[in-house]
C-alpha cells in the first residue's frame, strides 16, 4: 500500500485538474486510559492455624511490620475475616496463590481469598 500525502485546504493537486483544491480534516484521537480494578485480599479465620503463622504470612507476603500484622491477625481472629491489602487483579491473584501454597506446605487450613473492591 502506498501512502498518499495528506492534502490540506489550499493545497493544489498537481495530478488532477489544476483548478480543483483538495480538503482534508485531520483529527487526533486522545487515548483514554482506564484505571485497573482493585481487589481486596482477605484472610479467613479458622480454628486450627496458629496466630504466629498468620503473623508470619502477613509479614512475609504483605510486607506488614509486626504491629500491623498482629492487628490484622487479631481482626481476623475476632471478626472472621481481615483485609491484608488492596491490589490489581494480577497482584492479588498472585498473593492469594502464594499464601495458599505456603499454608498447605505447612499443613495449615488457612484460607485466603480476593474480592473486587
Amino acid at each position: 500500500m502506498i501512502a498518499q500525502p495528506i492534502r490540506m485546504q489550499n493545497d493544489k493537486d498537481d495530478h488532477a485538474d489544476k483548478g480543483n483544491r483538495g480538503t482534508s480534516v485531520i483529527t487526533r484521537t486522545k487515548a483514554k486510559t482506564k484505571k485497573p480494578s482493585l481487589y481486596r485480599v482477605l484472610l479467613l479465620n479458622d480454628d486450627y492455624t496458629p496466630m504466629d503463622f498468620v503473623i508470619h504470612i502477613l509479614e512475609r507476603f504483605f510486607q506488614k511490620d509486626r504491629e500491623a500484622a498482629t492487628r490484622i491477625m487479631l481482626h481476623v481472629h475476632n471478626h472472621g475475616v481481615g483485609e491484608c491489602g488492596v491490589f490489581t487483579y494480577e497482584v492479588a491473584e498472585t498473593k492469594v496463590s502464594q499464601v495458599m501454597d505456603f499454608a498447605r506446605q505447612h499443613q495449615h487450613p488457612l484460607q485466603c481469598v480476593m474480592e473486587k473492591k
